[in-house]
């Protein structure tokens, strides 16, 4: 029997490079979907495959039930498992593959592209100018310089510590927060521990989110962290929509409590035409696209095809998740 592979990952089907042709070579059968899928498609796929090679989609134990007993591998474009129930597929003894330490580089660029479009208005500004507002006497906008203030960073690992890096270059300080604290990276660029996460809310004027998404962070920013933080103060999620509550920034942005979100990703993707941050002020959205690069995208999925390809041969040049 041919082993077939399901293929959901978008930007691994639209980027060109090497891994369509390592991909290819295996002799698979291998079928394409526009992901990431809700479950209700994931179930209405599920049953056929040997593997998944897969991005966002919904993974539920529905979904591993159904593809019993044929599926054999789970292999993730990305480093985030929290839409796959990574449990029960240990539960089913099937390996959840990924790649850690491939998009730490793209992800902490976009992060500063998001803080420097708000800060400077540049997002903002250039929508005006294409719609003709740039005319003589018009009052521009004024931005704030990023130097002299505080990045404070939540989740110190790959991407918070590139973004810990560039935050310093900007000449501001650090702060970070990270219950696995790497002493040795803080002390050599000269970030400051905080040894709780309203520490950094509390002293940051940027607060970046760089941590997983679990039952202890979902919502971890809402009306009362919120408070905590300085007035001004400007978040960054280009982690997990989920990190923060949605309707919570909304409500301090249209206050000016909040001075600014800048996000890749969102609670609802893709979102409703109505969301909440579409309309609140100094908000810069964009489509999950932080890790969304060429040379992302390549490492990406040259390293998940990898792991597919070692598993289902047999050869121990793979990464895995769970355990079991």
């Amino acid at each position: 029997m041919t082993t077939r592979i399901l293929l959901t990952t978008t930007s691994y089907q639209d980027t060109p490079g090497p891994h369509h042709e390592l991909l290819e070579s295996q002799g698979f059968e291998i079928v394409r979907a526009r992901g990431p899928l809700p479950e209700a498609e994931m179930l209405e796929l599920a049953g056929e495959f040997d593997a998944f090679l897969c991005g966002d989609d919904a993974i539920t134990q529905a979904v591993i039930e159904k593809s019993q007993p044929r599926l054999k591998v789970i292999s993730k474009y990305g480093i985030g498992l929290d839409k796959i129930d990574v449990e029960f597929a240990s539960s089913q003894k099937i390996p959840v593959l990924n790649t850690p330490g491939v998009n730490h580089t793209t992800v902490a660029e976009h992060t500063f592209g998001l803080l420097l479009s708000i800060t400077k208005k540049i997002h903002e500004n250039g929508i005006d100018v294409v719609n003709g507002k740039w005319q003589a006497g018009w009052k521009k906008p004024v931005g704030h310089e990023i130097l002299g203030s505080t990045m404070g960073i939540i989740g110190l690992g790959r991407i918070g510590k590139e973004v810990a890096t560039r935050a310093k270059a900007f000449g501001m300080s650090v702060i970070a927060y990270d219950p696995y604290f790497d002493e040795a990276f803080a002390a050599e660029h000269g970030v400051t521990r905080c040894e709780t996460m309203d520490e950094v809310l509390t002293g940051a004027n940027v607060v970046s989110l760089h941590c997983f998404l679990d039952e202890k962070t979902r919502g971890m920013i809402n009306t009362a962290k919120i408070e905590e933080m300085q007035d001004g103060a400007i978040v960054l999620n280009c982690a997990r929509g989920e990190l923060v509550e949605t309707a919570c920034i909304a409500a301090a942005l249209e206050s000016g409590k909040l001075g600014g979100y800048g996000a890749d990703v969102l609670d609802e993707e893709p979102p409703a035409t109505d969301h909440k941050l579409f309309t609140a002020p100094n908000c810069l959205i964009t489509s999950h696209i932080a890790s969304r690069t060429y040379e992302s995208v390549a490492r990406q999925a040259l390293r998940s095809t990898h792991n597919l390809i070692n598993y289902l041969n047999g050869d121990s040049d793979f990464i895995q998740a769970n355990r079991f």
